[in-house]
């Protein structure tokens, strides 16, 4: 017997603002940019989640924040 999960993820993007400091490998400005992610099992939402996210402009890589 073969089970098939139909599951998604949706994201959709909140805002974007300016964040302090510059990209390690362009020196770029950084932008944070809020993310509101759903996932969801057969249409029905499971997860709901608030996200922040930080991208370069000039690059556009996604950068990662390390405490």
């Amino acid at each position: 017997m073969c089970f098939v999960f139909l599951c998604d993820v949706e994201e959709k993007e909140l805002g974007r603002h300016q964040a302090p400091g510059s990209c390690p490998y362009c020196a770029g400005e950084v932008v944070a940019m809020d993310v509101e992610s759903q996932c969801r099992f057969c249409f029905l939402p499971i997860c709901y989640k608030i996200k922040r996210k930080y991208l370069c402009t000039l690059c556009a890589r996604r950068l990662e924040l390390y405490h």
